[in-house]
């Protein structure tokens, strides 16, 4: 245990969008991502579970796309993401995590015995969904579908139901797991419901653009820059003296690519990883998704209760 200075870091934006249907989420996702990779939409993909929606806004660009097929299980959004994160896109777009919760809801309800203790079997698979999308390496946007929500008030004796607004599709407080939280009406205005940003929080209403993107891209890289395998900040750069560079030069190519990835394979700890992605700073662009995919995997094996325990 250690007290220390408080330090912005570098962050990858995990937000939400929540809306009725028709209300633009799906649209506006992709004018966010737009502008969080600064035009480069080839580095953006689209998780679709929406029948085929993600196509219709082709003409904004190159995205990518992946089609999910009910049921949509946690465990599909999970490989979805890992997909997409090996394929090294910067953004990733689900669009709906409302379609989880519902066959959570509907898995449940199929359980025999208790209701209630039945929960304590589906809130391991939902946190491991959870999970996955706040420790994804890329910017994460999901959208909500928001349907009408009811209270019972006593009136002359009698219970009646009363209108109370639009409540999102999903799990109570899951919005708290997100940096940010937009509320978009039928009309496509929009207002942020939650902001650790301080970007929104508090402004009138608007309608989401490609600039909205950009102001939410420039909080994210306003910190310290964050090393891309063990995710610490980055020591400052010390010279080095011209023999020493030019040992280190020479080092650097002694090794293949091939023999880089299957090293990258053979490494048996996150320090190992690190060490050997320090030695090879030529590979960090070509190999950095496998770098990534063994740090995940070394993560996780060495915390088993991180697992699922439908197989996975």
């Amino acid at each position: 245990m250690k007290l220390r200075q408080s330090e912005r870091k570098q962050a990858k934006i995990k937000m939400a969008l929540q809306g009725s249907a028709g209300s633009g989420k799906t649209y506006s996702s992709l004018l966010l991502a737009k502008g969080l990779v600064t035009g480069e939409f080839s580095k953006v993909a689209i998780i679709d579970t929406e029948n085929g929606s993600a196509d219709l806004y082709a003409h904004l660009g190159g995205y990518n796309v992946i089609s999910l097929n009910p049921p949509f299980t946690p465990q599909q959004y999970i490989d979805a993401i890992d997909i997409c994160e090996k394929a090294g896109m910067k953004v990733i777009i689900l669009d709906s995590i409302s379609h989880c919760w519902d066959y959570l809801l509907d898995y449940h309800s199929s359980l025999a015995g208790n209701s209630f203790t039945n929960w304590a079997k589906i809130k391991p698979l939902e946190k491991l969904f959870m999970d996955k999308i706040l420790q994804c390496n890329a910017h994460i946007i999901a959208t909500m579908r928001t349907k009408q929500d009811y209270v019972l008030n006593q009136k002359d004796g009698k219970f009646i139901p009363e209108k109370v607004g639009l409540r999102a599709v999903q799990r109570d407080g899951l919005d708290y797991e997100f940096t940010l939280v937009f509320d978009i009406d039928i009309k496509h205005f929009t207002i942020s419901s939650k902001d650790r940003t301080g970007l929104f929080m508090g402004k009138p209403e608007f309608i989401i653009s490609e600039k909205t993107g950009k102001e939410i891209l420039e909080w994210c890289t306003s910190g310290v820059e964050l090393n891309p395998i063990t995710q610490t900040p980055l020591a400052p750069k010390k010279e080095e003296s011209s023999e020493s560079t030019l040992k280190n030069s020479t080092h650097q190519f002694e090794a293949t690519e091939e023999e880089v990835y299957n090293a990258i394979q053979d490494c048996n700890s996150v320090g190992e990883l690190l060490s050997l992605y320090r030695q090879f700073p030529q590979y960090h662009i070509s190999l950095k998704p496998d770098f990534e995919a063994r740090k995940s995997i070394l993560i996780y094996s060495s915390k088993p209760n991180n697992f699922s325990r439908n197989g996975n």
